[in-house]
């Protein structure tokens, strides 16, 4: 764009600057393109003079060779699909953020997609045209569609939540029901008898085993729900639904099915409510997201951890790599009671 005349006009878009080729930097350090390729290889033998004489040149040339590419003439791209969960959710955004960056320290190339768009319309995105070397699925229910493009494309596929019953295909989940009982008996013990279960939606593998759980720790106590209600899993839900529970019910116990519920049912009752958390009330979460540790919520509740399952998923991913053909495999992560301040 100039303004010599005092008007603005635009350079025509072909004056465009364009990147620098491999043939470009041949032809300045006057050698072969397969010399320059040879130069950015890790395994390809050439002499270090040269191989140095050419990275000079690239680099002041501005080239950088296309991995991209390079990843169609090899085995392996080390790229690997993410079909995101609800980012929204504080517990899949931690997680998300997590697997990016233990997938990149494992020298992987992450490419996330949006999960809530559905798998019929992920496969329309032409996202399986890229030369993916496995695919990741958040979620807690089970669409045959991906399964299916996966296998027939023999991309491995990892799913976390919950549990694919077909050939090659590796889970890693959660052991919500015993952690959920967890809590469940840590209530009970501190004398809490009017239970309410605050959950998320019906179709979640982890919604159905947390209310399980609970469940079956009340019936030992000879206790069953005074309540059931489902929300989104999100803080808003959990406030609206809360409210509703807490102002229909005489309940001593409100237990939610992840800790972003559990934080806005918090603030009903404390703040809306003018209930004292945990004398008048006990409410717990699951999950152990960074935001339940806050000490203006310290909240009780089990955890997810994330460390752990992230590093679960890159040892599945790597033995699925170097044995394509081995049994499926599933990880069970144990939900460890975290204690704090609102049972």
């Amino acid at each position: 764009m100039t303004e010599d005349d005092g008007s603005m006009k635009f350079a025509p878009a072909d004056a465009a600057p364009r990147r620098a080729t491999a043939m470009d930097v041949a032809r300045a350090a006057g050698v072969s393109r397969s010399a320059v390729s040879r130069a950015f290889s890790q395994t390809a033998y050439l002499d270090t003079d040269k191989r140095d004489h050419i990275r000079r040149i690239a680099a002041e040339m501005g080239y950088r060779p296309n991995a991209l590419a390079a990843g169609l003439n090899r085995t392996r791209s080390n790229l690997v699909g993410i079909v995101a969960g609800d980012v929204g959710n504080l517990y899949d955004a931690q997680l998300l953020s997590r697997l990016v960056s233990g997938l990149t320290a494992a020298g992987k190339w992450p490419v996330v997609l949006d999960g809530s768009v559905g798998a019929d319309r992920l496969v329309a995105t032409d996202i399986f045209a890229y030369p993916l070397d496995a695919m990741i699925v958040r979620g807690g229910s089970v669409d045959p569609v991906m399964v299916d493009t996966c296998a027939k494309l023999h991309i491995p596929l990892v799913f976390l939540g919950c549990v694919v019953d077909a050939p090659a295909v590796d889970s890693i989940v959660c052991r919500n029901a015993e952690g959920m009982a967890r809590i469940a008996d840590l209530l009970l013990n501190r004398g809490r008898r009017r239970f309410a279960f605050l959950g998320g939606p019906a179709q979640w593998a982890s919604q159905q085993q947390r209310l399980q759980g609970l469940c079956d720790a009340l019936a030992q106590a000879g206790l069953q729900l005074i309540a059931t209600e489902s929300a989104d899993f999100s803080h808003q839900g959990g406030a609206k639904v809360a409210r509703r529970l807490l102002q229909d019910h005489d309940l001593d116990a409100l237990v939610c099915a992840n800790d972003a519920m559990a934080i806005g049912a918090l603030g009903v009752a404390r703040h809306d409510l003018g209930l004292n958390v945990p004398a008048d009330l006990s409410i717990t979460g699951f999950d152990d997201v960074d935001m339940a540790s806050w000490p203006c919520f310290d909240l009780t509740t089990a955890c997810n951890p994330v460390e752990e399952t992230v590093a679960g998923v890159i040892e599945l991913l790597e033995a699925r790599l170097a044995t394509p053909s081995a049994p499926s495999r599933r990880i069970q992560i144990d939900a460890h009671l975290v204690r704090r301040g609102t049972h």
